[in-house]
């Protein structure tokens, strides 16, 4: 694990890293670590505001796994709430091989402002991304579905194409073959279009 403050110290760009995010207590850190299968890798706490720093983690030494600072914290300063945006903001923007930004939003929640406010964010940044509706495990599945047709409904209004979207609970381990494979799909993709580049060379 490597943890930094400012992009330029991140690992050497070489492997495709995949950056998790969400608003506080969206249950990030759990779903990182469901889908590594290691309790410890990323820390829980009830406390908003555990991740401070990019954390990266190098997955079957074939990809990394980045995990980044939430947004939307009210206890803490608006400096360093401004200090957190901006190094969030040039890690997405001018991280060479971030293959794609995934969002975590809270299925039980309706469409929240901030939640939409960053993804047309990242829309506008060009960043692909794709959105992760966590906690599933604490609604029936027709709300859940519901939750999620509110929230593609919302994006309808600004969006012409929807961004993938998967459901997940760190609590059953729904979703975690999903997330893998959408990754995997993508290292391939990577791999292959970068052996490629080096037998040009």
């Amino acid at each position: 694990m490597q943890s930094v403050t400012d992009w330029k110290k991140c690992p050497s760009p070489t492997l495709p890293e995949y950056a998790f995010i969400g608003r506080s207590n969206v249950g990030k850190s759990s779903l990182i670590n469901m889908l590594v299968r290691n309790n410890k890798l990323a820390k829980t706490s009830s406390k908003p505001g555990k991740t401070q720093t990019i954390n990266h983690f190098l997955i079957n030494k074939n990809w990394f796994l980045v995990d980044l600072p939430g947004y939307g914290y009210a206890s803490i300063s608006k400096t360093m709430r401004e200090k957190w945006s901006k190094m969030i903001r040039d890690y997405v923007l001018f991280r060479e091989n971030l293959q794609v930004v995934f969002v975590l939003v809270d299925s039980r929640l309706e469409p929240q402002k901030i939640d939409l406010d960053f993804i047309n964010g990242l829309g506008e940044d060009g960043v692909p991304f794709a959105v992760i509706f966590t906690k599933t495990d604490k609604l029936s599945a027709n709300k859940v579905q519901g939750n999620v047709q509110r929230f593609r409904n919302k994006l309808s209004e600004t969006w012409e194409e929807m961004p993938p979207m998967l459901t997940s609970s760190a609590e059953t381990g729904k979703g975690r073959e999903e997330i893998l494979q959408f990754i995997e799909e993508i290292n391939q993709q990577y791999h292959s279009s970068h052996k490629n580049q080096n037998n040009e060379i």
